[in-house]
């Protein structure tokens, strides 16, 4: 309990007057839309931590196994996050990365243009450095927590130094994804937008810091994909990039899509509802056509890896997992009850609103037909 907690004229609100207190609602929102994007930012990595496990897994039992092989895949293997801009935000997802995926500190790194903040970060083995092209180089999943305005000049810098395979997940709202993907010259981008229902309520914790608020089931139940709970709601294309994003981390590893379809159905539909014990054949399991056109896998071959899919057209238009995914309300139960587990916390179901679309100034074209995402 903070001694300020009853000295009114410190509050926040003092010195705003009665007629513009209205406008209060927004620092709620602001912090509900930051709750949220550290939660889905954590599931993000729980998932991606879980994927590369299984994908290390399965080349030790196809490979030789030397000392070699070992000492340079466990390296290799690690889920390396990096964390460019150290603001607010960039703090807050820091600690909830290390306390609740959690990421061992080693593999974390921060790269900001005040290093010397970070005292309490450096204490649990964070390295905090101000070498953005390093950062980028190093890291398997790179968050840009950065202000927009200094979003071009990093872009510059790292550019040039980030694998394909590095899964770049940017929290810079003000730059859209066709405008981001030209400044990185890079395809594997995600990106969470995020709406506001009329009616707000402000459930989001009071002042205790983002790591205690997200063990809260209350408060975890409203990040949940789905819902609209606190008024702030995930644009659900943001878990179609996810999915999509995990075929490329297959891809990489030229696994061909048969292994990949049953490494998606173990990651994402481990866990299973009561109605599947009943009836197994009710239980969603992922299939070639659903991320791909009919068209296009005629000419595919049975051996073969999926293409790489372009991330940010994943997210700004229809693909064959958008129609799959918005017409199979079992698959949202699974994906949610996987989330809701991740963090272990029960399903509660409540009745799920429309998803939004992505927004036309994104620069979405009019073509509406689902289409292949393949990088061209």
């Amino acid at each position: 309990m903070s001694i300020l907690d009853d000295l009114e004229s410190l509050k926040f609100e003092y010195g705003i007057p009665e007629e513009e207190r209205y406008w209060l609602y927004l620092q709620g929102r602001y912090r509900g839309l930051m709750i949220k994007g550290c939660a889905h930012a954590v599931f993000f990595c729980k998932l991606f931590s879980t994927l590369r496990e299984l994908l290390h897994q399965g080349r030790r039992t196809t490979q030789p196994r030397t000392v070699s092989f070992d000492a340079a895949n466990v390296e290799d293997e690690r889920l390396k996050v990096g964390i460019i801009g150290c603001g607010h935000l960039g703090k807050q997802l820091a600690n909830v990365l290390l306390r609740l995926v959690p990421i061992p500190a080693e593999n974390l790194q921060i790269s900001t243009r005040r290093p010397e903040a970070l005292v309490e970060l450096q204490k649990q083995g964070v390295r905090c450095f101000y070498n953005n092209a390093s950062l980028a180089r190093w890291a398997k999943v790179l968050f840009l927590c950065c202000l927009p305005a200094q979003l071009p000049n990093i872009c510059l810098e790292i550019q040039s130094k980030l694998e394909k395979t590095c899964t770049v997940y940017s929290f810079v709202a003000a730059i859209p994804l066709p405008r981001l993907k030209l400044l990185l010259n890079h395809t594997n981008i995600l990106r969470p937008q995020y709406q506001f229902s009329e009616d707000f309520d402000n459930i989001w914790g009071g002042n205790k810091d983002i790591t205690t608020v997200l063990q809260d089931p209350v408060i975890l139940q409203g990040t949940c994909p789905y819902s609209s709970v606190g008024g702030v709601i995930l644009n659900i294309k943001w878990l179609e990039g996810v999915l999509y994003a995990a075929i490329n981390a297959c891809t990489a590893k030229k696994m061909i899509h048969s292994q990949v379809l049953q490494l998606l159905n173990k990651v994402f539909l481990s866990e299973h509802l009561e109605s599947c014990e009943k009836d197994e054949e009710s239980c969603p399991k992922f299939q070639l056509t659903d991320f791909m056109n009919k068209n296009y896998i005629k000419n595919f071959f049975h051996k073969r890896p999926f293409p790489w899919f372009d991330l940010t057209i994943a997210q700004l238009k229809e693909t064959p997992f958008s129609q799959h995914l918005s017409t199979t309300p079992v698959l949202q139960e699974h994906l949610t009850l996987l989330y809701c587990k991740s963090f272990g916390i029960p399903l509660v179901r409540e009745k799920s609103p429309e998803a939004p679309k992505a927004s036309p100034s994104q620069g979405v074209g009019a073509d509406k037909e689902p289409r292949t995402v393949s990088e061209s």
